[in-house]
């Protein structure tokens, strides 16, 4: 990967390479989770053990390889810890995170319905070229593994390969896995020697060959992403949702949509964002962690930790931060930047505006170009305006400041004293004319 960070830690659609393995056993019941970890270890165990993850991902146990000598050696350093273990061991690989987990179903039932000392996931490769190939009977059981180079012309025309995912009685494994070597050009010990030892063995073919494919660069990191994308669109489009270009569009597998949200090109939804039925996003948005109500259009705008609620129109080329939350029917428009602020129903901020840490009643409209000057250059102060209120362009509430309900505020003022209900206000310098006024010339001495 050429990188600093731990492959597995890489980001793939919002989520990290292992986490898309550790999420593949939804459909799995485990009495037990062991993760070994090898090269820089500890900001994997420390990803997988933070504060963001609590909760959404189950206990781990974390087992140390101090020494990467192939994937046999890592599965021997499970033997202390499951030590008259008597169940089922399955094997996943920290860089393969496209495996469904029914896929894994269906692995562990083939397993255990056939009473197998091992199953393998295999897969049918329109191009193995380079992959090691698996050869059965007519009954699906393990004769023999041949790797591409030691394989034959006919050998080769056999498209099963190993994915590298197993499922093992673990009496079974554990008991011939002191008898791996690493007499081998790469001086390692292969999990896959183990079969020459199990009986039976058998190979269970994956539907899609796409699961199994494995990151080992940032191209198959990109070729991933593709995959998953493609997933993710044709599954909501199934769902109701409709796309209008859907190459250009990009979508997390934690995003939720409801049937007849149409997403426009050049949109991106990321994080824990839903979108409720009948809205219209895009087209050039981003909408992250945030939640949008029925029938709102957000249009060039970006949205990121806030709350839109139903029938609100955003944008164009406006920007929510911060925990914002509308009510019903606000319009927010064009080059308008809320952050860390509440707005009652029907409210609009229509232009050129800045509100940072404000509250605003129902049915308030704020002129263009208002500001609410929230920092005092030490600390963020806020700003609450009244049911109904109206600001004039060119106005700037200094916070911290409070204005009532039926306020009108004259364009141009700079407002600093609270306000009660039903004001006018005026706060700007009189304006003076003054007749016949020249700008003097400057004499030429």
């Amino acid at each position: 990967m050429k990188s600093d960070l731990p492959k597995v830690l890489h980001q793939l659609g919002g989520k990290a390479l292992i986490e898309w393995v550790l999420g593949s056993l939804s459909a799995v019941e485990t009495v037990r989770r062991l993760v070994i970890v090898g090269y820089r270890g500890e900001l994997v165990t420390q990803a997988l053990t933070n504060e963001e993850n609590d909760g959404t991902l189950p206990q781990l146990e974390f087992v140390e390889q101090t020494e990467q000598l192939g994937t046999g050696h890592a599965v021997q350093q499970l033997l202390p810890h499951l030590e008259g273990f008597q169940g089922d061991l399955l094997i996943l690989n920290g860089d393969v995170p496209l495996l469904r987990p029914q896929t894994l179903k269906h692995l562990l039932e083939t397993h255990r319905e056939h009473h197998n000392a091992g199953t393998i996931l295999t897969a049918q490769l329109p191009n193995p070229k380079g992959y090691g190939r698996v050869f059965c009977n007519s009954q699906n059981l393990l004769q023999h593994i041949v790797e591409d180079r030691d394989c034959t012309p006919a050998q080769k025309q056999n498209r099963r390969i190993n994915a590298g995912v197993y499922c093992f009685r673990w009496a079974d494994l554990a008991a011939v896995l002191p008898k791996l070597t690493a007499n081998n050009d790469q001086q390692e010990y292969y999990l896959t020697d183990v079969v020459n030892y199990l009986d039976p063995v058998m190979a269970v073919d994956v539907e899609d060959y796409q699961e199994i494919l494995g990151i080992n660069d940032r191209r198959q990191l990109a070729s991933a992403y593709d995959i998953l994308q493609t997933r993710i669109k044709d599954d909501w489009m199934a769902a109701g949702v409709t796309l209008i270009d859907p190459d250009s569009i990009t979508i997390d597998d934690t995003v939720t949509l409801e049937p007849d949200v149409v997403i426009e090109p050049q949109t991106h939804l990321r994080g824990t964002t839903t979108i409720q039925t009948g809205s219209r996003i895009g087209p050039g948005s981003l909408i992250e962690n945030s939640h949008i109500g029925a029938k709102v259009t957000v249009l060039y705008s970006v949205v990121t930790g806030s709350t839109v609620a139903a029938n609100t129109r955003i944008g164009p080329y406006t920007h929510l931060r911060g925990q914002v939350e509308t009510g019903a029917g606000c319009r927010i428009g064009n080059f308008v930047e809320l952050k860390n602020t509440k707005l009652g129903d029907r409210t609009n901020v229509a232009h050129l505006s800045y509100l940072g840490d404000a509250t605003l009643g129902e049915q308030v409209n704020v002129g263009a170009g208002t500001i609410t000057a929230n920092y005092d250059g030490v600390k963020k102060h806020r700003t609450q305006i009244g049911d109904r209120t109206k600001t004039g362009a060119n106005s700037v509430l200094v916070a911290p400041i409070t204005v009532g309900e039926d306020v009108n505020i004259a364009a141009g003022s700079t407002v600093t004293e609270n306000v009660s209900n039903d004001c006018l206000v005026i706060a700007r310098a009189r304006q003076v004319i003054k007749p016949g006024w020249k700008l003097k010339a400057k004499s030429d001495s």
